[in-house]
């Protein structure tokens, strides 16, 4: 609900939207650029070998070219994938004597036209002698493996040891275990991944870059190609998409920046959607072993996991998302003992990373499925064992077994919310009814309860607020939109403290030419930290401004407010009222401040919330399967997400809407796979199937507010939370739909034939 008077809670339509419906927004690839070169990368076929030799010859005789790099002539240091990791793990820009995954990097053309660059990349001849291949993280572990970096001595790139208690679960009447496959997925932004790189006449770059964060490739690009971070300026465009894939550096970055150097003259990379799916960065990729303990009235004693993480070949963030999981193993619960120990594995695949949740998700999904299987053991509703356990509303704030700080929660409102909304106890009568009968249609009905991490190990950012003598407004903000609507929300917030029109108020990001610094979007923190940087700007602007229309009216300051109409002046005096514009005109005219009143009428910081926010909610979804062909149709999808104050409900359950179709579609229908010989097997999205509106039923989303005092907003994220709650919600009800017939579980995503073979197998049994 909106505030008395205020815009903040209103569904407000999203400004960014007609520029981009209408054409008029530019993304990377729409930049005209004179003597702008194109540059393709020549790609390893073969997931695993020794490189004999590369042979550019005849590619640098095709028309156009320009020139042809490999990693002996572009002189190119490894990059490093994530800090924590050992450099063993470093990626070359362009493959040094070996290559480690299908689409790994050897070579790269440049020409004059993209379509001269292709043709030449396809004259580039390699030598392989291939290798031993692993693309299973478990058995990269083994003691005969092969090692895919030598050097390093192992493929285990890290682990978080917690140690061991064989008694951890002696305390328990019940225990229940079983092995999940959380699987690879591939992010598939509408906008596939590139850069244009300029050269300046100082001998630094200005790079276009389709990026999450701006400011944090900087370093790495600059560092690259031997600059200061100041020779580098990065600028994201209108970015279409980037579900966390697009928040980091990509060697490919480094090979344009450095062949822009070299050449000086402007290069451009845009990738294709088949080298995408094998170049950008995948999700997900866990392999769990879950054990949990319970009394036999539901009550959770102790919960033991082993995560086996699939990094790919150059073992980057990805390797440390499984620390995010442990954070979060707890969930909304009380659980007395948890042990967790993790071990981030190299394969001969694509590297993984963020991707909608990094680690959250992989953690909500695996307590969810075992409670499931709890509840189930034990012959209690599954509504009620979570209600058994969750966390009391007075427990806050609360540091979990985990080591998460939790700040507000109020877990059984939600589900008891979502409960009612979707009509629990009916669709179990259906579902018993059907049952009775025999149908061929089953009824299946998943719950699923969550709390995830937002902000997390990012709670500062940069913002800025200043008010023009035209009486516009620009605010400056670190994070980095790409769809989520940062341009309305954050001209709301500003609106609504100054009560500048927003139409009059331009929001600039993701220019580190422009803002100092930023921490760009990620982790749902956007609007909790770049929002409440913006709100005490905004603050700060304003008491300014009433300190200076109290000197020029000569008025007390307590006695200023808003004006009705634009700027301030004296409350209950409507003729005694300076406009923004006049307020603007006078802060720039050191005769007409107050003593000690800098010029401007402007005010930038940096805001910390001084931890991470923890959203939190519960889904349940109802499907359909056909018990003959095993084919799952969702019937209905109910949410109920508490992101805390909610300030624009129409963004709100856009992120709802997103995320929840992205957790479906990993719940029934994608997967990225590999043979045995490493070969991709899922490169084009004919193979690798996401869904349209038309696979998706009108979602039912709805909200509790709970919110969190760590920031003046009362605000915390939502980006990632239909995500994590929706895939567990949609697996418990296929299994649920089957459990009549013994079925346990089935790993996603539950295809046709992956939930026919369960059926069979359950028969058989």
């Amino acid at each position: 609900m909106a505030q008395s008077g205020s815009i903040l809670g209103s569904a407000v339509l999203r400004r960014e939207d007609p520029a981009i419906l209408e054409g008029q927004a530019r993304y990377f690839d729409d930049l005209q650029i004179d003597g702008l070169l194109h540059i393709v990368f020549v790609r390893s076929t073969i997931a695993h070998a020794t490189l004999l030799s590369v042979d550019t010859t005849a590619a640098a005789d095709m028309p156009g070219v320009v020139a042809v790099y490999t990693a002996e002539n572009i002189n190119l240091a490894p990059i490093q994938g994530f800090v924590t990791l050992p450099a063993g793990f470093s990626r070359p820009p362009l493959a040094t004597g070996r290559v480690r995954f299908v689409g790994d990097s050897i070579a790269a053309v440049v020409a004059e036209t993209r379509a001269q660059a292709v043709d030449a990349a396809e004259q580039v001849v390699v030598d392989f002698n291939p290798l031993p291949v692993v693309v299973n993280a478990e058995a990269a572990l083994a003691d005969d493996a092969v090692l895919i970096h030598p050097e390093h001595g192992s493929n285990l790139a890290s682990s978080l040891d917690f140690g061991s208690d064989p008694a951890l679960l002696d305390c328990a009447d019940v225990v229940v275990a079983g092995r999940f496959i959380n699987q690879r997925l591939a992010a598939v932004p509408l906008e596939n991944n590139g850069i244009v790189v300029q050269p300046t006449d100082e001998g630094g770059l200005i790079c276009h870059v389709p990026t999450q964060g701006a400011h944090g490739i900087v370093g790495p690009i600059a560092g690259a190609v031997d600059l200061t971070d100041e020779q580098v300026r990065v600028i994201a465009p209108v970015v279409g998409g980037g579900f966390g894939a697009k928040a980091g550096m990509f060697v490919e970055y480094a090979v344009a920046a450095k062949a822009a150097l070299l050449l000086d003259r402007p290069v451009k990379w845009t990738e294709t959607r088949s080298e995408n799916m094998v170049a950008m960065s995948h999700g997900r990729a866990h392999l769990q072993d879950v054990e949990m303990g319970l009394r036999r009235d539901g009550k959770i004693m102790g919960l033991r996991v082993k995560v086996f993480c699939d990094a790919g070949a150059y073992p980057g963030v990805g390797a440390f998302l499984p620390f995010l999981t442990r954070s979060m193993a707890q969930g909304p619960y009380v659980i007395p003992k948890v042990e967790f120990n993790t071990y981030s594995v190299a394969t001969n695949t694509t590297t993984t990373a963020s991707y909608r949740g990094a680690g959250r998700p992989e953690a909500t999904a695996l307590l969810e499925r075992i409670l499931d299987m709890a509840a189930d053991e034990l012959d209690i509703d599954p509504i009620e064992i979570r209600k058994i356990n969750f966390i009391p509303p007075e427990a806050f704030p609360l540091t979990t077994v985990t080591g998460a700080n939790y700040d507000v929660g109020e877990y059984a409102l939600a589900l008891d919310t979502v409960s009612h909304l979707a009509g629990y106890d009916e669709l179990r009568a259906d579902q018993a009814a059907r049952r009775a009968r025999g149908d061929n249609l089953q009824l299946g009905i998943g719950v699923s309860s969550y709390v995830e991490v937002t902000a997390f190990g990012q709670f500062q950012e940069y913002g800025s607020v200043e008010v023009h003598e035209d009486g516009t407004a620009t605010a400056m903000v670190g994070t980095a939109a790409h769809g989520q609507g940062h341009e309305t929300s954050f001209s709301m917030i500003v609106s609504d403290l100054l009560g500048i029109p927003m139409d009059k108020i331009t929001l600039v990001q993701s220019d580190t030419a422009l803002v100092p610094h930023g921490g760009g979007t990620g982790g749902s923190r956007s609007l909790q930290v770049g929002g409440s940087s913006i709100y005490r700007a905004s603050e700060g602007v304003l008491a300014k401004a009433k300190a200076l229309t109290a000197h020029l009216l000569e008025a007390n300051i307590d006695d200023i407010g808003a004006h009705e109409g634009d700027g301030l002046g004296v409350t209950g005096v409507p003729a005694r009222t300076l406009s923004w514009s006049a307020l603007a005109t006078a802060a720039n005219d050191p005769k007409q401040l107050p003593e000690g009143m800098e010029p401007g009428l402007a005010h930038s910081l940096d805001f910390d919330q001084g931890g991470s926010t923890y959203p939190f909610g519960a889904h349940i979804a109802v499907v359909e399967v056909d018990m003959e062909t095993g084919r799952v149709e969702l019937l209905r999808h109910i949410a109920v997400d508490d992101c805390g104050r909610i300030l624009n409900p129409l963004l709100v359950a856009g992120q709802q809407h997103g995320g929840i179709a992205q957790g479906v579609a990993q719940a029934l229908w994608e997967e990225v796979c590999y043979d045995e010989d490493g070969n991709p097997l899922t490169t084009n999205l004919m193979d690798y199937p996401i869904p349209s509106a038309a696979e998706l039923p009108s979602f039912e989303v709805h909200n509790t507010q709970t919110p969190t005092p760590l920031n003046p907003l009362g605000a915390k994220g939502i980006g990632e939370s239909g995500t994590i709650g929706s895939t567990p919600a949609i697996q418990n009800a296929v299994v649920d739909a089957l459990s009549h017939v013994g079925v346990r579980h089935i790993d996603m995503p539950m295809s046709s034939e992956r939930v026919w073979r369960a059926i069979q197998n359950a028969r058989v049994r």
